[in-house]
């Protein structure tokens, strides 16, 4: 694909490297050759393992406080529901949040919570006695904004989304201050969909009411009824990951930090050039920058071989500029924007 087209839109979805489709593909044929007894689930095992510490290493954790999602919203849901926030609990958020974490505080508002929120970048100011959770963004979706670096001082829980920020800027977990922190295989880091990351502390987890149980998740499920949860956070794995996705995963690009943050703030100087001043923004990998008509323009785009995405009920065009693009392809999106 990315031979063919000036891909953009890593926000969304990575680029699928081809050493990770081969990977799949050698599961499903070990599966359709081998069968699938109890050698394959040690196997499946084995890859979450592997999986587990890769994703660990990224965030500066523990494996034992890593859980395997299916997405960053998973993660969050996993960690407000397990909350069990109600009457006479606040959440704070910011005003800039992707639906996958407004929902899951619109179903703790139905519960009874209340929600406030304040600017990103200023978060960290508007915790009051009354806060019992902060939940936001680690990187700014619409904007590429970056969390308020005072949330790692305060004294309630905090959990950031971190969809936009793990496998495209530098991310530690210790450093954030932050007590859990749920990111996605399948954007920046290049992986299949269905995969992600959730890192909850030990202090948080012991809070955590997890009603989802079943084998996967249970330390010693041939107890019956009387089956415990793993002791880490194995506790709060998804249920169903397959070996071929697993195995996908393991195998995704790493990232690489400098190089593509270095190419976004060189977009935003070439946008600003041809009066396409980007939204404010922090030193990472997303750049939003104003159109007249940001659906058409995508779609205009698209038909000129780049690839990016519209914010939706915002005057932006949002690109996300990976270790994979290059200046031919800044220039391609300043060719097209100019035409």
């Amino acid at each position: 694909m990315l031979s063919r087209v000036t891909y953009l839109n890593a926000g969304t979805d990575g680029p699928l490297p081809a050493a990770a489709a081969s990977a799949s593909a050698r599961e499903l044929e070990r599966e359709l050759t081998d069968g699938r007894s109890m050698a394959h689930f040690e196997r499946t095992r084995e890859l979450k393992d592997t999986l587990r510490a890769s994703h660990a290493a990224l965030l500066n954790a523990d494996p034992a406080d890593v859980a395997l999602t299916t997405c960053t919203t998973e993660g969050i849901a996993q960690t407000v529901t397990g909350l069990q926030l109600g009457p006479g609990d606040e959440i704070l958020t910011s005003d800039e949040e992707h639906p996958g974490l407004l929902g899951a505080l619109s179903a703790a508002r139905e519960r009874g919570a209340s929600v406030r929120m304040a600017p990103l970048t200023e978060i960290a100011d508007a915790v009051t006695p009354a806060t019992s959770l902060v939940a936001c963004s680690h990187v700014g979706w619409m904007s590429g904004s970056f969390v308020s670096p005072g949330l790692a001082q305060v004294d309630v829980p905090v959990l950031l989304d971190g969809a936009q920020g793990v496998g495209a800027v530098p991310t530690d977990v210790q450093a954030l201050g932050c007590d859990a922190y749920a990111g996605s295989g399948q954007k920046w880091l290049c992986g299949p969909d269905s995969t992600g990351m959730l890192y909850v502390s030990r202090e948080l987890r012991e809070r955590l009411q997890i009603q989802r149980r079943g084998y996967p998740n249970l330390a010693d499920p041939g107890e019956g009824l009387d089956a415990r949860l793993h002791a880490d956070a194995r506790s709060l794995d998804s249920l169903s990951l397959s070996a071929e996705v697993l195995a996908c995963a393991a195998a995704g690009w790493p990232e690489v930090h400098a190089r593509a943050s270095a190419l976004a703030s060189d977009l935003c100087e070439r946008l600003t050039e041809i009066g396409r001043e980007p939204a404010p923004r922090g030193l990472g990998t997303l750049v939003a920058f104003p159109s007249p008509d940001p659906e058409a323009e995508r779609d205009a785009l698209s038909s000129h071989g780049v690839i990016l995405r519209n914010i939706p009920s915002t005057p932006w065009l949002r690109a996300s500029i990976g270790a994979w693009n290059d200046e031919e392809d800044l220039e391609r999106l300043i060719g097209a924007l100019s035409a």
